[in-house]
C-alpha cells in the first residue's frame, strides 16, 4: 500500500495487538475502521504510532483531493468535533482515516480548554 498523501511505502506498525499503517516518507498514519478509536486512549499508542515532525504534517495537511490507498475511492476532509483544529481524511467507502503526521498525537490528548469543558458537562447530566 502506498501513502494516499506523499505516494511512499507503507509500514505496519502494531501496538496493543492493532495493526496500523504509516507512510515511510511523510510519516502519516493509516488506520483501518475505527482503530483510531482503538487506540485513542491506549496509554504510550500515540508516541508509539505517530513519531513524524508535526510541521512536516502541518504541510502535508494542505494536500486535497486524495484517494484511499485501501479502495481508490476520494477521502473525506473531517474535522474532529470535540478537537476542530485536528483536520483528517476519511473514506466514504470503507471508513478508514489518514492522520498528517503530529495529528495522532493530538487527536489523542486533551487541551485543558477541553478537560474543562468535559467536567462541566458531566456536571450538567
Amino acid at each position: 500500500m502506498n501513502c494516499p498523501k506523499c505516494n511512499a511505502a507503507m509500514e505496519k506498525v502494531t501496538y496493543e495487538g492493532v495493526e496500523v499503517d504509516r507512510c515511510t516518507g511523510c510519516q502519516g498514519v493509516w488506520f483501518d475502521f475505527r482503530e483510531q478509536q482503538q487506540l485513542k486512549n491506549v496509554k504510550g499508542a500515540a508516541a508509539g504510532i505517530d513519531v513524524g515532525d508535526p510541521a512536516a504534517g502541518q504541510k502535508m495537511n494542505e494536500v486535497g483531493k486524495i484517494n484511499c490507498p485501501r479502495d481508490g475511492v476520494l477521502l473525506t476532509r473531517m474535522v474532529d468535533l470535540k478537537q476542530p483544529h485536528i483536520w483528517y481524511e476519511a473514506c466514504p467507502h470503507c471508513y478508514g482515516v489518514f492522520f498528517d503526521a503530529g495529528e495522532f498525537k493530538d487527536y489523542s490528548r486533551k487541551t485543558l480548554v477541553e478537560s474543562v469543558r468535559d467536567l462541566f458537562v458531566k456536571e450538567r447530566k
